[in-house]
């Protein structure tokens, strides 16, 4: 018998990962990780509270040491992201796309229980681990 060429999971059911900064009650699910996906950056972030941090404040170039472009999905919930200084109301099934690797960004639940994934890649480049995740991933961890 064969092995499937597909897996299926719950966003839920993947285990989340605590990293050094993280505000209390944001939750980190790796999905990059968890799938070994190698061809782009994925992960979902959630907050069990109203009013806590679901993506915290960053920048893809300092925090991060990439040129990554992100997209967010809201799947869960409503948040207010801050970029650049601007506010963006997002309700669940809002879609924001930071390409400016400077840019800071970061996201606040307006809902208990939202639930953010995010999407990055460095443009023209075959995706490679950021500095900042290879320290949580078993395959890249130096």
């Amino acid at each position: 018998m064969t092995e499937p060429g597909y897996e299926v999971t719950h966003v839920d059911q993947i285990p989340e990962l605590v990293y050094d900064d993280q505000p209390d009650g944001t939750e980190w699910r790796p999905l990059r990780i968890h799938f070994g996906i190698t061809s782009f950056g994925t992960n979902a972030f959630g907050a069990r509270e109203r009013g806590q941090t679901v993506v915290v404040e960053h920048s893809e170039t300092e925090e991060s040491g990439t040129r990554h472009e992100e997209l967010y999905f809201v799947a869960k919930g409503h948040a207010t992201f801050r970029v650049e200084g601007e506010e963006i109301d997002a309700p669940e099934g809002t879609l924001v796309y930071v390409p400016d690797p400077d840019a800071m960004r970061s996201a606040v639940a307006l809902e208990a229980g939202t639930t953010i994934l995010c999407f990055g890649g460095t443009p023209g480049e075959a995706f490679s681990v950021s500095p900042w995740e290879q320290k949580y991933d078993p395959a890249t961890a130096r």
